[in-house]
């Protein structure tokens, strides 16, 4: 069980402000799973234009954070760094469902689980949940390639 600050996911993820969706890795354990938090507030930049009157965070930025929940389990999971000669890349969704708005004051729990990794392609179920009720899920995969 390990977790992670935002210093340390940064050292994981290529992704810098605002795009990286993760604040704190609470769980690890390597080749199982991982759960992870995104603390979404009404300062997010997306906020502005999804909607003004009404916010709502977009889905594809739940997918976007379960997929870097994700791609954390798959690198650590298979000892692979990332460095100046790659990059990690999300390469399939698949079965993604939405239950629930996300909105301002909302705490995400990212979960995703090793279903499988084949040929250098990491392929995890995952679930976002906000007090405990299920917000979303989607089965990802992800790869290490070369620039």
């Amino acid at each position: 069980m390990n977790a992670m600050d935002i210093k340390t996911i940064l050292d994981a993820l290529p992704h810098r402000y605002p795009f990286i969706l993760l604040d704190r890795v609470l769980e690890l354990e390597v080749g199982k799973h991982i759960v992870a938090l995104k603390n979404v507030t009404v300062n997010e930049p997306f906020f502005q234009g999804h909607f003004p009157h009404h916010p709502v965070m977009p889905g594809v930025l739940i997918l976007e954070a379960l997929a870097q929940a994700g791609a954390i389990l798959g690198l650590k999971s298979t000892q692979q760094a990332l460095n100046g000669d790659n990059v990690i890349y999300l390469v399939g969704i698949d079965e993604a469902r939405f239950k629930r708005p996300v909105v301002p004051g909302d705490q995400l729990i990212l979960r995703a689980t090793i279903e499988r990794t084949l040929r250098g392609i990491t392929r995890v179920a995952t679930e976002a949940r906000v007090g405990g009720e299920l917000v979303a899920e989607a089965r990802m995969m992800s790869a290490v390639r070369p620039l």
